[in-house]
């Protein structure tokens, strides 16, 4: 994963980058399996899927559209727990950053 001094180095080294527009619109939302893709959720994560690490946490939701059930600070210890990041404000920058990467094709 391209950390963010690393993704700006990689980013300013790469000879044609995409426009941005061309890969996401300016409001366009970004579904959360695209962005927990599943090489970012087995080299980071205890689990294969972003769904599978939902549905384990410690709360009623079973999917990651019932994110919300989870109340923040059993989500950050549920983060902190099985993944290699300390909140879920570490792992939403890391996951940002690995999506990123993959768009521009820069990992």
């Amino acid at each position: 994963m391209a950390l963010p001094d690393d993704l700006k180095e990689a980013a300013e080294e790469a000879e044609d980058l995409p426009n941005p527009r061309d890969i996401v619109a300016e409001d366009e939302e970004v579904p959360l399996e695209e962005l927990f893709d599943e090489a970012f959720m087995t080299a980071h994560t205890d689990f294969d899927t972003f769904d599978e690490m939902v549905a384990a946490s410690p709360s009623s939701a079973s999917a990651a559209s019932e994110l919300d059930l989870i109340p923040r600070g059993e989500w950050d210890d549920f983060v902190a727990e099985t993944t290699e990041y300390d909140d879920e404000e570490e792992f939403v920058f890391a996951v940002r950053d690995h999506w990123v990467a993959t768009k521009l094709g820069l990992n």
